[in-house]
């Protein structure tokens, strides 16, 4: 129990679970980083097998499919240092060892922080593990299949009208693209942090209604920090979706309250 364990035990579990969850960002990493998926056949059906090739390896696939599918038509991608292109591959493998970790960074967060919280209320935190991996997945899908080429495009347009000759460092591509699909994972945990605050009882079901004016105005400043351009236009690409994922939230935690409230009353 949470009353029984000292500060010292509490940080010794902390790291035991931080470790378990950086070895398994690093293990997928070297993997991606290491080996190549070689088709084979068998029976009829494709499928892949790894092979070690630290050159054309995954992460390399990954690259030349996001080159392809993200930059603008007319940019070129170039490296202008010799080991740009070996970063580039590691920042890519570990965004790869990041999501692939998600299940289990999911679950780690929940059994650590679950002993915090009533008993009542920890079959919540197990019905949040799902949504928050697929939360997560949902940030990085959105962001890769419409934010991050409608930015690029749009960005890219200033120097078209200049006739100017457009280039784009491999290491600055993969930063660009890396850190809105990071931000969009992470920021549509948004409901799973309102419903996880929910759980401990420290707010109230009201207050994130209560507050959603000074929400609003928090998530475009948030927007506006986040995008690269000040344009005034990207920006809404980020605080849309943000608002919406706060009235589901909010929505997800007045729902709970009722259904506790309910209960109370069917108790009694």
């Amino acid at each position: 129990m949470a009353a029984e364990m000292s500060l010292r035990e509490h940080l010794n579990e902390l790291r035991g679970r931080m470790l378990r969850i950086v070895l398994s960002i690093a293990i997928i990493t070297v993997f991606v980083t290491g080996f190549d998926l070689r088709p084979v056949e068998v029976g009829g059906i494709q499928l892949a097998y790894p092979y070690p090739d630290p050159i054309h390896n995954i992460s390399s696939r990954l690259m030349i499919y996001m080159q392809h599918n993200l930059l603008p038509e007319g940019v070129t991608l170039v490296q202008t240092a010799p080991g740009q292109a070996f970063f580039a591959q590691i920042y890519v493998s570990a965004l790869v060892g990041i999501i692939g970790s998600m299940p289990l960074i999911a679950m780690e967060i929940s059994a650590f922080i679950s002993p915090a919280i009533s008993k009542s209320a920890r079959s919540g935190v197990a019905r949040i593990f799902v949504p928050a991996v697929a939360l997560f997945v949902a940030g990085i899908v959105f962001s890769y299949a419409v934010v991050i080429p409608f930015v690029l495009n749009f960005l890219y347009e200033y120097g078209k009208s200049l006739d100017v000759l457009l280039l784009f460092t491999i290491n600055d591509f993969i930063s660009f693209v890396l850190q809105f699909l990071l931000g969009f994972g992470i920021a549509f945990q948004l409901p799973i942090l309102m419903y996880g605050l929910s759980l401990t009882d420290a707010i109230s079901p009201k207050f994130w209604r209560n507050n959603f004016r000074y929400a609003v105005i928090v998530l475009v400043i948030f927007g506006a920090a986040i995008t690269p351009d000040g344009s005034g236009i990207t920006m809404w690409f980020v605080t849309v979706p943000m608002v919406a994922l706060y009235l589901a939230g909010m929505v997800a935690v007045e729902m709970r309250a009722r259904r506790i409230e309910q209960v109370a009353k069917t108790n009694t």
